[in-house]
């Protein structure tokens, strides 16, 4: 099958940028038949990055095994953030495929590093992206060592937070590829990001930050969940990648 060939197929099968998608199929292909099977499942749906294993973030290649999360480019806006504000001490919840805890471990080493989440597969493919880390399998804070309380400088949490009723909305490919408790945030998206604001005081660190991704219509309900949670609350956003941090000092 030559490249011309896949790109045709991808693009009929509604693949937006299907010339680039036909040069990754075509390297990760061991043989032509393979090749053939992966065009196959893409054009079915199946997310690119759980056609062939893996998704570039931060520079990074990230395993995504099928079923879990794949790591978005706008949250390497999150992960900027939490760089430029430099800790030690790192703690991803909702980690999904490890992709924050990963670039967090290779962006600030030395550091220590901690990840969770409550999906099974997610965590099995996060102790795989992040080896140098510790990964629990829980609800949010529940699985984490008592000894970390207090300890946390950076604490990422990419929650979900797409409103339930938005959820029939969302492209295909991650509506019915990608595991719900990523995706639905609650009524209004922001039932797990305030349950983090409202603990992330006890983890954090005196000086240590909470970022969180959000969505433009979410963030003035963000910062006030932030602030009921003892922290003080800004903003960071990149328009380009349409992408909105909330950030929380514990003071």
């Amino acid at each position: 099958m030559s490249e011309s060939d896949v790109v045709s197929r991808l693009r009929a099968a509604g693949c937006v940028f299907a010339e680039d998608e036909a040069r990754v199929l075509a390297e990760a292909a061991g043989s032509p038949s393979e090749l053939e099977v992966m065009v196959e499942r893409r054009a079915s749906g199946l997310p690119l990055e759980h056609v062939v294993g893996w998704a570039g973030f931060c520079g990074l290649r990230i395993a995504v095994d099928p079923g879990v999360f794949v790591p978005r480019r706008r949250t390497e806006f999150l992960v900027e953030r939490a760089v430029s504000l430099g800790g030690s001490v790192v703690l991803d919840l909702c980690c999904g495929s490890g992709a924050v805890a990963a670039a967090l471990s290779a962006l600030l080493r030395p550091a220590e590093v901690h990840a969770a989440d409550v999906d099974p597969a997610a965590v099995r493919c996060a102790r795989r992206n992040v080896p140098g880390g510790r990964v629990y399998e829980g609800d949010l804070f529940a699985p984490l060592p008592p000894g970390l309380r207090g300890r946390v400088e950076l604490l990422c949490a990419n929650v979900p937070y797409v409103p339930t009723g938005d959820v029939g909305f969302l492209p295909a490919e991650a509506r019915d590829h990608e595991p719900r408790v990523s995706l639905d945030g609650g009524s209004d998206g922001l039932d797990v990001l305030r349950r983090v604001a409202g603990e992330a005081s006890a983890w954090l660190a005196g000086g240590g930050h909470l970022l969180v991704e959000t969505s433009d219509r979410q963030v003035g309900a963000a910062l006030a969940a932030f602030e009921r949670g003892g922290l003080r609350a800004r903003v960071s956003s990149d328009e380009e990648r349409g992408a909105n941090v909330v950030i929380g000092t514990k003071v």
